[in-house]
């Protein structure tokens, strides 16, 4: 790479220019955004909180609404990284690489500080749980220095995470497992899983970084699709294709039962029972099926969606527009109809449940609602949040403040 290939003809380092909006990626980040937060809701209101993941408890409906929200996370880190490479049609090296190390620590910052604090309303941060944004935030961090790197390495790279750490579940490396670091690159910790700090204090990493950042790598290179340069038709027969290839990916590893996920389907005493074993992948950390299982419809979306004008897509296309504004606003509107819903049915302070230097639980046993209840909530949670999510998209558009870009 020459200084020539840097720099543009004045000699002068680029100013970052306008951002370009696709409607069909803010069309699919929206829908995703939506529909997470029914897995949000769910894990808040829902009564006696059943894990829908766990056939001797579970119902149909109770699998389908924690199954549709495992596409969220990993078309959100897909998103994240074809967006990072349009974002690189605007700069230089430099000015990406500085850009994507910047963006990503204030995501783990965000993750560690404002989220956690939504999620557990503790200001003495005992507990920190890293999720999504931590994912995201450390992809983007090891994203900024792979961009130095020609784009089919950075697509390789990204494919052997993807495809080979699984290998893991066939070879057992105490690494992995045992250690924090193993934990927190490869394993993932989990929902159930603490690491310690000290007495009463540790995190929760239930977000491996690596599988992750493998898929934003694969988004980034993907992102060479969008460029101005790149014709429409064909592009939209890429991932038509790219999308059926990998949803018959999905299918075929999972009948054949062998590599790429850890936990095995097999034949139950019901239809229903064994079409949800099929269909119960792993996501912590995402296997190689659960992330084909979810981002071959996400790919076909995206084909799908680039010439459709309706009202529901300009719905959709206002929450894409600021997915991490919505983000943040739901977790604290979460926490709030918690604490309200808590004492209006009836709960007393004394039944909240984390004494003891604890992060507080508004969520006994006895707590929540039926599924219907939860979904009602989500619709609620939609609503509300639409009018400062258009008034913040609208503020984007006509404003170009340079923390607008981390918001």
């Amino acid at each position: 790479m020459t200084l020539a290939n840097i720099l543009p003809a004045n000699g002068m380092l680029k100013e970052p220019g306008p951002k370009q909006r696709i409607s069909s990626i803010d069309i699919l980040r929206g829908l995703v955004m939506l529909i997470m937060a029914l897995d949000h809701v769910r894990d808040f209101f829902n009564f006696h909180h059943p894990e829908p993941t766990d056939l001797a408890v579970t119902t149909p409906l109770l699998f389908f609404t924690r199954w549709i929200t495992h596409f969220c996370a990993p078309t959100f880190v897909f998103l994240s990284g074809i967006s990072a490479y349009l974002a690189g049609t605007r700069r230089t090296k430099k000015q990406l690489s500085v850009f994507l190390l910047k963006r990503g620590l204030w995501l783990l910052a965000v993750e560690f500080l404002i989220i956690t604090l939504a999620i557990t309303l503790d200001p003495l941060y005992h507990i920190f749980i890293l999720q999504v944004i931590w994912a995201i935030g450390g992809s983007m961090i090891l994203l900024g220095l792979m961009v130095w790197l020609p784009l089919p390495v950075v697509a390789a790279t990204g494919v052997v995470l993807v495809f080979g750490h699984n290998i893991f579940d066939l070879v057992k490396v105490p690494f992995i497992n045992d250690t924090v670091a193993g934990k927190l690159l490869f394993s993932g910790a989990g929902f159930n899983g603490f690491i310690p700090f000290s007495k009463g204090r540790g995190m929760l990493a239930a977000y491996a970084l690596l599988p992750w950042a493998g898929l934003m790598f694969i988004g980034y290179a993907l992102g060479t699709l969008y460029t101005n340069s790149y014709d429409a038709a064909k592009r939209r027969k890429v991932l038509l294709y790219a999308g059926l290839g990998v949803l018959a990916m999905f299918f075929i590893l999972r009948f054949l039962n062998g590599y790429g996920d850890p936990a095995p389907w097999s034949v139950q005493n019901t239809s229903a029972l064994t079409i949800i074993s099929f269909f119960n992948v792993s996501k912590y950390p995402p296997s190689l099926v659960y992330l084909s299982m979810t981002i071959g419809p996400a790919l076909l979306i995206l084909a799908g969606t680039e010439k459709i004008s309706n009202k529901f897509a300009s719905v959709l296309i206002v929450y894409g527009n600021v997915p991490f504004f919505y983000y943040l606003c739901h977790w604290y509107l979460l926490k709030i109809l918690n604490v309200i819903a808590f004492y209006a049915t009836g709960f007393k302070s004394s039944e909240i449940i984390g004494q003891h230097h604890m992060p507080p639980v508004f969520q006994p046993d006895e707590f929540g609602f039926g599924l219907g209840g939860v979904y009602l909530v989500w619709l609620l949670i939609l609503v509300i949040l639409y009018f400062p999510c258009r008034w913040y998209s609208k503020y984007k558009q006509s404003h170009s403040q340079w923390w607008l870009s981390y918001l």
